[in-house]
Order: C-alpha cells, then sequence, then structure tokens
C-alpha cells in the first residue's frame, strides 16, 4: 500500500491512502473466548452485555498493534482520517457497500464448505483451523 500510494505521488498523481482496521470479528471473538475460558466462563454466562464490553476493551488493549508499526515504519497514509470499520458512519458505509456487491451478484450465497466451530458456534477462516 505505501509503495503504491508513494509511487502514485512520485508520478505527480493526487493519492490518498485512507489507513483504516477492519474489526476482525471472528478471530477478535475467538480470542476473547480464549479468554473467558482461561477465568472459567463462557460467552453464554456472562452474557451479551458483558461479552460486547470485554470484545470492545480487547479492541482498545490490543487493536492498535498493527497500525502502530505502520505508522513506525513511516508509512505515508493519512493518519488524521483513520478508519475503523465498526464507527457508526463506516458501519453503514460496509452494509451499503455489500448490498451494492450482492445486487450486482459479485456476492453470493452458495453451497460451500467452511469451517464450522461448534464452541464459537460460527465459521472461521482457514488461519484459525489446526488441522
Amino acid at each position: 500500500e505505501d509503495v503504491l500510494a508513494r509511487f502514485h505521488r512520485m508520478r505527480g498523481d493526487r493519492t490518498l491512502w485512507l489507513p483504516g482496521t477492519d474489526h476482525a470479528g471472528i478471530a477478535t471473538q475467538m480470542l476473547v473466548e480464549r479468554q473467558l475460558a482461561a477465568e472459567g466462563t463462557s460467552r453464554q454466562e456472562v452474557g451479551r452485555e458483558e461479552f460486547l464490553r470485554r470484545v470492545w476493551e480487547w479492541k482498545d488493549e490490543k487493536g492498535g498493534a498493527i497500525v502502530d508499526q505502520m505508522r513506525r515504519l513511516g508509512a505515508s497514509a493519512d493518519w488524521s482520517r483513520e478508519q475503523f470499520t465498526l464507527n457508526e458512519h463506516m458501519s453503514a458505509a460496509v452494509v451499503e457497500a455489500f448490498c451494492r456487491l450482492h445486487e450486482k451478484g459479485a456476492i453470493f450465497r452458495g453451497q460451500r464448505m467452511v469451517n464450522w466451530s461448534p464452541v464459537l458456534q460460527t465459521a472461521v477462516s482457514d488461519l484459525e483451523v489446526e488441522y
């Protein structure tokens, strides 16, 4: 990203690298659930509100690590405009984008093999699966 932004700026192109982070929902859920398990409890036992509070607490503590690393490396993004997918206005934009892509047929539902976690009660990516 940084190389492309710098390349286009060097060519005289008006270039904006808008930095942002994804909520990484499934991975975050998995990590918070591990914390709860280590405490001898679960998301079902603590309830939705407490679980969400813990997720946001984890995000506030750990969520900025990648952005901090990018800043230290000198990435040429416009840091004054940094975004997060679950910010209210960004969340609405994400829903809008998914709806438009679905209407165009770029996103669809189909029968696929997924990695279902009976513990998390959700699908997980290949990165989170131990074979």
